[in-house]
């Protein structure tokens, strides 16, 4: 006789509701599917062309950013910025960077559009997450994934150029976490520190040109609900 025969006369015995416990298991396994699917990351970089990307900065040329094989290109030369060309506020997005030798980069987060002007960079109007060729040197508020002139990273996880990195960021309300390679570097509430309690909770997510070559793929987008309203939609659920 097959198992699950035996398992439901053991039920029947033992004066187990069948129809309750599939019941049960039925909702569970599609709370399981909704709650994957709500945390579902998005493509943003469609890994053919820029669309939903805007070229900020100077001096840039047409061939400043391309797109081959899969793989944003910054060609190095001017200064600007490569921006995703939505407002953010609650989000996590995650990406893989490949640096050339010497290079000095960043990640922009909740920025403003730079319009050239430095209260317009990320690294004053917001924050901008540095990325530079430093693997293996101390770490201080210049190094990678420190939020650049802050705060400085726990550790220097950083790979050096020519290889790929992976760096993951969540930003949820004054909460900012980074992690490196699988090492978290960053994980700090904003409020708590008086040089950046201020700084804005929403805004633009852009990546550097700063003179030298980096690439950039796997550019993957994760927007979240701010805790307030998810909260608030928990107690009229409940109600």
């Amino acid at each position: 006789m097959d198992d699950s025969i035996f398992a439901v006369q053991r039920m029947r015995r033992h004066g187990t509701n069948f129809a309750a416990l599939v019941a049960s298991l039925y909702f569970v396994a599609c709370s399981a599917a909704a709650l994957g699917a709500e945390k579902q990351f998005t493509p943003v970089f469609n890994g053919k062309n820029l669309d939903g990307w805007v070229v900020d900065g100077k001096n840039q040329k047409d061939d400043t950013w391309t797109v081959a094989d899969g793989i944003i290109r910054c060609a190095g030369g001017g200064f600007g910025y490569l921006r995703y060309d939505k407002k953010l506020c609650d989000f996590t997005v995650r990406l893989q960077y490949r640096m050339s030798k010497g290079c000095n980069s960043g990640i922009g987060i909740r920025g403003v559009v730079f319009t050239g002007p430095g209260k317009t960079r990320p690294s004053f109007a917001s924050y901008e997450i540095q990325i530079l060729d430093d693997a293996g040197k101390p770490t201080n508020t210049h190094s990678s994934m420190s939020l650049y002139r802050y705060v400085a990273p726990t550790e220097n996880a950083v790979k050096p150029a020519g290889e790929w990195n992976q760096v993951e960021i969540t930003c949820v309300g004054p909460r900012i976490k980074i992690a490196l390679n699988g090492k978290t570097v960053q994980d700090i509430d904003q409020t708590t520190v008086k040089s950046i309690k201020d700084k804005p909770l929403c805004g633009y997510f852009m990546v550097q040109n700063h003179g030298k070559p980096i690439e950039f793929r796997q550019v993957e987008l994760l927007e979240r609900e701010p805790a307030a309203k998810s909260a608030e939609k928990d107690e009229n659920t409940r109600g």
